[in-house]
């Protein structure tokens, strides 16, 4: 069992996470700005629970503390997709559409990994993600097919964000199951909820990649940490 794909799972709720909190006092609706810190909080706490599981087996001391807030950003294997900044509303759900319906296909699989902690962790994470893709689905839709305005947000969303979604797809010895094999019912999903939109994907294959290996990270990784860390860094004896 490889402790860096822990980390990997650990890192792109985490980093997700941080980037829907954001929006918090700032969303377009009161109903949004609930609904999104929610969402934040539920990976967050998958995070604790991937992190944790990490140090556990690593047994070099560190916490899911540690590894979050002392970390640099070279350090850390989250997919370039989740690192990305909000920008707008219709870029931030076109971005969790995408992670989402990639998310639930890898915690649907994992749920019968071999080891019982991971499993355990996957089938907790999964009911939660599956309501996560469910809602980001049905915004991707509503606002695609709304208005003339609100369509052309959100192609131009799919447009940015279509080129990190093949690194989800990229697979090796570090991830706990086949990413590879995900993409079919990724493409399924994802294809048919464009459709309904009336959105039209991007025919060019390439991807943008590096992140989960920690090869490259956009300057956005470290903007955001700097926020994210700057307390625990400034006082790393405080208790609460």
């Amino acid at each position: 069992m490889s402790v860096a794909g822990l980390i990997r799972l650990g890192d792109n709720t985490l980093v997700l996470g941080q980037r829907l909190s954001e929006w918090c006092g700032h969303a377009p609706a009161l109903e949004e700005d609930i609904a999104i810190a929610n969402i934040a909080l539920d990976l967050i706490g998958q995070t604790q629970l991937w992190l944790g599981l990490a140090g556990a087996r690593e047994g070099a001391g560190r916490t899911a503390d540690t590894l979050a807030f002392t970390r640099d950003a070279w350090d850390f294997r989250n997919l370039l997709m989740v690192e990305q900044p909000n920008q707008d509303f219709a870029v931030t759900m076109m971005r969790q559409f995408l992670f989402d319906a990639w998310h639930f296909e890898a915690l649907r699989a994992l749920k019968t990994h071999d080891d019982a902690e991971i499993a355990a962790i996957a089938q907790k994470s999964f009911k939660e993600v599956t309501y996560h893709r469910e809602r980001a689905t049905d915004m991707v839709v509503a606002l695609g097919d709304g208005t003339e305005e609100s369509r052309t947000r959100m192609q131009g969303a799919l447009d940015r964000m279509w080129p990190y979604a093949g690194e989800m797809f990229t697979t090796d010895a570090d991830d706990l199951t086949d990413m590879v094999a995900l993409r079919p019912h990724f493409d399924a999903h994802v294809m048919t909820a464009l459709a309904r939109a009336t959105l039209t994907c991007p025919p060019s294959e390439f991807a943008h990649q590096g992140g989960k290996t920690g090869a490259r990270h956009s300057e956005h990784l470290g903007h955001m940490l700097a926020t994210m860390q700057v307390l625990p860094r400034s006082y790393p004896d405080a208790t609460w």
